[in-house]
């Protein structure tokens, strides 16, 4: 494997034994916790100055703190999106700014492409020909994309639920793709992770890059931190608030904001908070709780229109819960109907397009700021992590229904 200089190996989160990243592709040898890329920071040759002298053409402008360097990169130019001002929503919620992260400027339209550009590069790396996972959707289409890229066939299990869009473009890029359908009604992500892990046992040779199973999604989901903080001078804003199911983005740019500090880049971690829709809200109730881990939600008691964080069993959920506490953030669900009025508001506000699923970040700071939770001069930072037309049928059906109660309300 050709790998930068500061990559170490792979530290298992739960017993702390490292691995090198030849041998142990995916889970601990030993007992069979989360790997995390380990670095040696003494040999990060990379300051912010270094930055600032370089083109943001994408990630991998800071491969020195990824595990593998940019020239052997398999990449679609995924990274670099815009941090956008957002007046109406800062004075609609009574903070000094609110700035959004707009990830739907990715390749593929959401931030799975940093996860999935770092994991076929490790797959390439370790020689695999075909790699396969589950996903809630976007992170099919990305694993489609970036295999084709990388030339290695893809095998993609999604859950009925997933959109249109998501299953439409995993079989344009050319993977195998299998829909999960229930006799009962529609399938969950649970039903697209059972077909995923009977197919992994018939087909042991296939290179898996699924959530928290290769050590390298999270990796290059944390590069989103990286940008954020060299887009604001290295200024640690008030607040991340992130909209989360599996959370590997939230966990990867908490892991980011450490790197940071330890590197004397800045001064104090990046408060991140977990939103989730109510329907569907684990880790929240964990986090409300006091407890370290999520209590896993059965199929048929997740109630969200909002796919991409409809996972009600999060395997990582420590991490997450930890994430938030560390940093001093939190944990916030809203309903449905206040995520869809907030990605119809942000569209009509500032004229940027929210998917339905990250618009639980909009709605959910609106509800920490309504609770107090953030000051009159507060930089409050929203991740929209994928584009709107993602979730098209579910925005518009939404707008039908909102402007036809609007219509009865006023007699019409």
């Amino acid at each position: 494997m050709e790998t930068t200089d500061a990559f170490v190996g792979l530290t298992c989160v739960d017993c702390g034994e490292t691995f090198d990243a030849e041998a142990a592709t995916h889970r601990c040898p030993d007992c069979d916790g989360i790997l995390d890329p380990t670095y040696d920071y003494d040999r990060v040759g990379l300051t912010p100055e270094t930055l600032d002298a370089r083109p943001d053409g994408s990630m991998w402008r800071y491969d020195e703190l990824l595990p593998f360097p940019a020239e052997t990169a398999v990449s679609l130019g995924e990274g670099a999106t815009p941090l956008v001002e957002c007046p109406g929503l800062a004075d609609a919620m009574g903070v000094g700014r609110v700035l959004l992260k707009d990830e739907g400027a990715n390749p593929t339209g959401t931030f799975k492409d940093r996860g999935q550009a770092a994991a076929m590069t490790a797959a390439r790396e370790h020689g695999a020909s075909e790699v396969a996972l589950n996903s809630a959707g976007n992170a099919g289409q990305a694993a489609a994309a970036y295999a084709a890229r990388a030339d290695l066939d893809a095998h993609v299990f999604l859950p009925s639920r997933a959109g249109f869009t998501q299953k439409a473009m995993t079989e344009v890029h050319g993977a195998d793709l299998t829909v999960t359908d229930p006799v009962d009604g529609s399938s969950q992500i649970g039903d697209a992770g059972a077909a995923y892990a009977d197919a992994m046992a018939d087909n042991p040779e296939w290179y898996s890059t699924k959530t928290f199973v290769t050590p390298y999604r999270h990796e290059g989901k944390k590069t989103m931190a990286l940008e954020l903080l060299a887009q604001l001078d290295w200024e640690a804003p008030e607040a991340v608030v992130y909209p989360t199911g599996g959370g590997v983005g939230l966990v990867g740019m908490h892991k980011a904001a450490r790197e940071a500090r330890e590197l004397g880049w800045t001064d104090e971690l990046v408060p991140m908070y977990a939103a989730q829709a109510a329907g569907c809200a684990p880790v929240v109730r964990a986090y409300e709780s006091g407890a370290d881990r999520h209590e896993p939600l059965a199929d048929d008691e997740v109630d969200t229109a909002c796919n991409g964080i409809a996972i009600p069993d999060p395997g990582a959920s420590h991490l997450i819960l930890e994430a938030v506490r560390e940093s001093d953030g939190g944990a916030v669900a809203t309903t449905d109907r206040e995520i869809l009025d907030a990605a119809v508001d942000v569209a009509r506000t500032e004229g940027l397009e929210v998917g339905a699923t990250c618009a639980a970040a909009v709605s959910g700071a609106f509800a920490l700021a309504e609770s107090g939770e953030f000051g009159p001069d507060d930089t409050v930072v929203l991740l929209n992590t994928g584009a709107g037309n993602k979730d098209v049928d579910a925005l518009r059906a939404h707008l039908g229904e909102r402007e036809a109660a609007a219509a009865e309300r006023d007699g019409v």
